[in-house]
């Protein structure tokens, strides 16, 4: 398999770890939660509009549900799209969450840098982390990031889509001067790596279009279903090297002799 397809099929594994971990998961346990609010909007199932042109103020209130005291010093921003964190904000914010109380902290975060780092409908977490860097609770969100198409994330897709393109086009080359292998199962994942990088580029693209965001719900119905489509248009491709059969009865007529002995 050429070097284009191993990238476009280690793509997918930046899809399946989020059906193992899925980002609102990571919120910790222990009786302890946590409430967010942008511009006096709150984190929560709306998409967070996050515009890179200016600043915003961010409120956070923890809630303490344990019988012991709970220390936080950083509150994090990041957004994260096929297992990749494209943009992460951490804020200083030290501050101590008394057992069975809660404890509101609110600061402005400058958000010059976004644009430069990702555009599009991407999984935003708002997190608070202890001491050790832990996370101590979490809410996540749909964040509607108005950067440029040149981004991180926008690079990151065009990327993608310029290995499937050389991915398809080798594929098909193969097929147009009959190099394609004898063994269907071979020619099937030769295609394999296209069909990936097809469903690559249509998470991206949704994504940054603002139809979609990257989810689990959304990355692997999308990958699979490609990387099936030309897993099986591959191993459905007639093997164009192998040469026609051969009739017995017409070679027979052939070389049979004529009558009276002409040739």
């Amino acid at each position: 398999m050429s070097g284009v397809g191993l990238l476009l099929v280690c793509g997918i594994f930046g899809v399946l770890p989020g059906v193992v971990v899925p980002p609102a998961a990571r919120a910790a346990g222990d009786g302890v939660t946590l409430t967010a609010y942008v511009d006096g909007r709150q984190v929560g199932p709306d998409d967070l509009v996050l515009d890179p042109s200016r600043s915003v103020k961010v409120a956070v209130t923890v809630h303490n549900g344990t019988d012991t005291a709970r220390h936080v010093k950083t509150v994090r921003l990041s957004g994260t799209a096929l297992a990749l964190t494209f943009f992460s904000y951490d804020t200083t914010v030290p501050f101590e969450v008394p057992a069975k109380q809660s404890v509101s902290r609110a600061f402005h975060l400058d958000l010059g840098q976004l644009g430069t780092q990702a555009t599009g409908l991407l999984p935003t977490d708002v997190e608070v982390l202890d001491g050790q860097r832990e996370v101590v609770a979490a809410i996540s969100a749909t964040g509607d990031v108005r950067g440029s198409l040149w981004s991180v994330y926008g690079v990151f897709g065009l990327a993608v889509f310029f290995l499937t393109a050389l991915a398809w086009a080798g594929a098909l080359w193969a097929l147009a001067r009959r190099r394609l292998p004898a063994n269907r199962w071979q020619r099937a994942m030769q295609f394999l790596p296209a069909g990936v990088g097809t469903g690559l580029v249509a998470v991206i693209s949704l994504s940054v279009l603002r139809v979609v965001a990257p989810s689990p719900a959304a990355e692997v119905p999308f990958v699979l279903g490609a990387a099936a489509a030309a897993f099986l248009l591959g191993y459905l491709t007639p093997n164009a090297a192998e040469p026609p059969p051969v009739d017995p009865e017409a070679t027979l007529r052939i070389t049979r002799p004529l009558p009276g002995g002409a040739a």
